[in-house]
């Protein structure tokens, strides 16, 4: 079986992405697969990322783009020695959120994207987009993890390079909206395949079942 890369991302802290990795990764194990969920805090921890963790804890609080593509690299190259059907990861390819922060132009975002491109090979590539609008999901997110998160979260943003027009949960979803379309805008220069999961008013168990349906179709599996 070739090795398939399912990548959760979200256009917006709130949007149920982590939930949706997860319930992935426990129905692709479910089918008897050999998988890899490679969760969001794992890439400060896992050792083919050790040197992302290096460069962020270094001081200067980024990571150069050569960093991120060569532990990507690592990290297929392991997972394909290991056996693994499904690497079912959260917020991982292709950094977009980070590298924006950190400064990167387009221009420099489209290289980037090319040579993780090559650096995935041989595994095929699937982004699950998970995607609300950012007001809403804001609002979800600060609802679940309370006001001081929002604060955080607009602080964060404010203090970085690429970011610093936000000053408020407002121009935060501002910034989000601008950040999904030039995401899309990344993706359709890409070979991979773009699967978008709205969640609207669905609950987590619909999205879920929405996100299987499309996977389904897309990897072949069996119904």
């Amino acid at each position: 079986m070739t090795a398939h890369l399912i990548s959760v991302i979200g256009s917006s802290p709130g949007v149920g992405k982590s939930t949706l990795c997860r319930a992935v990764t426990e129905w692709l194990t479910g089918t008897g697969a050999s998988v890899d969920h490679f969760e969001e805090p794992d890439i400060l921890t896992r050792a083919a990322f050790r040197p992302v963790a290096e460069e962020f804890a270094g001081g200067a609080g980024a990571v150069r783009p050569q960093t991120l593509v060569a532990c990507t690299r690592a990290y297929i190259d392991e997972s394909l020695r290991a056996g693994k059907d499904y690497l079912v990861t959260d917020a991982l390819l292709p950094f977009i959120p980070s590298l924006v922060a950190w400064g990167h132009d387009e221009g420099a975002l489209v290289q980037v994207m090319k040579e993780l491109n090559r650096a995935v090979e041989p595994a095929h590539v699937t982004v699950v987009y998970v995607q609300d609008d950012p007001g809403t999901a804001l609002g979800r997110a600060i609802e679940r993890e309370g006001d001081a998160w929002g604060d955080w979260y607009v602080r964060k943003l404010a203090g970085s390079p690429g970011t610093r027009a936000v000053h408020d949960l407002a121009s935060a979803a501002t910034h989000l909206r601008a950040e999904e379309t030039l995401t899309r805008r990344l993706l359709a220069q890409t070979p991979w395949r773009l699967l978008t999961v709205e969640v609207g008013a669905r609950d987590a168990r619909e999205a879920f079942a929405h996100a299987r349906h499309l996977l389904t179709e897309a990897l072949g599996l069996p119904h």
